[in-house]
């Protein structure tokens, strides 16, 4: 009993000594976002390696979620004879939950877990030691442009995510079971908000994409330099990006949309 009770200990002080030094580590890579305006080249590079290579998962999984919900929504507003809603309700889902919550989902497991694995390799070939050596902070040369870079994703992967899946719903709806276009796309200008809703689920991408840049960079920069420490490091970076967004999501969900 008191070797268990010392191992719970031991694994509480861990966690909250790793999640100091993360912070420390976010405060370097603060300081060091400053200098991206003087090479532009490296965030633009690293966008195009997690952005724009993200963008076939996320318009196939975006186009999907959105024909999947119009069915579902048909099927259960026909019950009450409200499937002139199906557009709004559609796009409010959208926009407010699934578009920020699957894009960092879907981000951590793809881009993030790639952003890890690629730092903690750099660690383990001990490319950033080099880069010491040569008086080259590699916090500010390697990391900060790729946290850069995700953080700037998310946002715009969110927004793709939303209006592809609402095409998809319109396509469902629409096309398929016969609901009349200007219905669905009426009940969506006259019910969906931009201010209180579109604007808020840009929010919430921001945060969620500031806070898997975070979780992906640290892993990777933090991994044990070798092949099963990166290994597990990319696993802790899902694992917890995606806990992260779901905590986040309920907080968020509650200070915006709460009474």
């Amino acid at each position: 009993m008191t070797d268990f009770i010392r191992s719970l200990g031991r694994r509480f002080l861990n966690s909250i000594q790793r999640l100091g030094r993360g912070n420390l580590f976010l405060m370097q890579i603060l300081r060091g976002l400053p200098s991206m305006v003087l090479r532009p080249r490296l965030v633009v590079q690293q966008i195009y390696a997690v952005g724009v290579m993200s963008l076939t998962i996320i318009i196939v999984s975006a186009a999907f979620t959105g024909m999947v919900l119009g069915l579902q929504l048909f099927n259960t507003l026909q019950g009450f004879g409200a499937e002139q809603s199906i557009g709004s309700v559609t796009a409010l889902t959208l926009v407010r939950e699934l578009g920020p919550v699957l894009t960092a989902i879907f981000f951590a497991g793809l881009a993030g877990t790639s952003l890890t694995a690629e730092i903690g390799l750099m660690k383990a070939t001990e490319q950033l030691s080099g880069m010491e050596m040569m008086a080259v902070d590699p916090v500010h040369r390697v990391v900060a442009p790729r946290f850069a870079a995700a953080w700037v994703s998310v946002p715009l992967l969110a927004l793709i995510f939303s209006a592809v899946a609402i095409l998809g719903g319109y396509f469902v709806s629409v096309g398929l079971l016969g609901l009349d276009t200007s219905v669905y796309w009426g009940q969506m200008q006259a019910y969906v908000d931009w201010g209180d809703d579109v604007v808020n689920g840009i929010i919430k991408s921001i945060v969620f994409g500031f806070v898997c840049a975070w979780i992906a960079v640290y892993e990777g920069f933090d991994a044990t330099p070798t092949s099963e420490g990166v290994s597990r490091a990319t696993i802790r970076t899902v694992v917890h990006s995606s806990l992260s967004v779901l905590a986040l999501d309920f907080i968020m969900t509650s200070l915006m949309f709460g009474d």
